[in-house]
């Protein structure tokens, strides 16, 4: 491989840029060769090639997708074309996203930031718990955490990089806390920014906020109130809530339900 790829792709593993790479598994009836790769990077640099011109732009144009998605697809080149549906004779490239692993910040160590770190931890994010009290952020508390910060929100916050990797939710023991800390998360690119609350809570925050200078755009990204409505209320059930959402916009999912029958059939329709 060229060692100018394989540094890239360690740096992205490992907390650098995230980065795309397209690489050649198949070549079908193509003269492309098997393993060639194509490094792609955010700003549509690119190192290597795919071994034809064409098929290099296609895959670049492939790759925003890719990252936005966290993901990893096989396309075919056919025609003049990447398609994602099988055809025997055409070459394969499988296209993925290589950045480190996910990031999950939990702003406030109470019942639904201890389930929330669970959860995370499960679903194999790197995990911290962010918490002002030495009662809360600790790990009796917080066994799953990757990493227990026990600091002045805005201190901590201000402190941790974030990224388009990275989720922060907001789940402390207060609208003041919430706020403050959903100040230090703004216009710093987080993949997910999530705050628990009422929408008549919610939106007073969101409001002081905008007068202090806050774009109505940037504080649009803010998923407030947070969480899909499965209609629980414990802390687990919030927290299930809370993950689905961030797991749903992480995967670019819709979060509508697959189950469909048509009615007096057992078949899918």
């Amino acid at each position: 491989m060229n060692t100018s790829i394989l540094g890239r792709l360690v740096s992205a593993s490992t907390g650098g840029e995230p980065t795309v790479l397209a690489t050649v598994i198949e070549s079908g009836n193509s003269k492309l060769q098997v393993g060639s790769k194509l490094l792609i990077e955010v700003e549509g640099n690119t190192v290597g090639t795919l071994g034809n011109q064409a098929i290099d732009k296609l895959a670049i144009a492939k790759a925003e997708e890719i990252l936005k998605s966290h993901s990893a697809k096989t396309f075919y080149f056919k025609g003049n074309q990447l398609d994602e549906r099988l055809s025997t004779e055409a070459a394969s490239i499988y296209i993925e996203a290589i950045e480190s692993k996910p990031v999950f910040i939990v702003v406030g160590a109470g019942h639904i930031g201890q389930c929330l770190t669970k959860l995370a931890a499960m679903l194999r994010f790197h995990v911290v718990a962010i918490d002002d009290r030495a009662d809360f952020a600790n790990r009796e508390n917080l066994p799953d955490a990757d990493e227990i910060i026990c600091e002045d929100f805005e201190k901590a916050l201000n402190a941790y990089p974030l990224g388009s990797n990275t989720s922060v939710v907001m789940v402390t023991r207060g609208h003041k806390q919430d706020e403050i800390s959903l100040r230090c998360c703004l216009e710093r690119g987080a993949g997910y920014v999530g705050m628990i609350g009422s929408k008549r809570r919610t939106s007073a925050v969101l409001e002081h906020l905008h007068t202090e200078g806050f774009s109505l755009d940037e504080l649009a990204k803010v998923r407030t109130p947070i969480g899909i409505d499965l209609g629980g209320e414990a802390p687990e059930e919030i927290a299930l809530s809370i993950m689905a959402e961030v797991v749903m916009l992480r995967n670019s999912g819709t979060g509508t339900m697959k189950y469909h029958r048509t009615k007096g059939t057992l078949a899918t329709s």
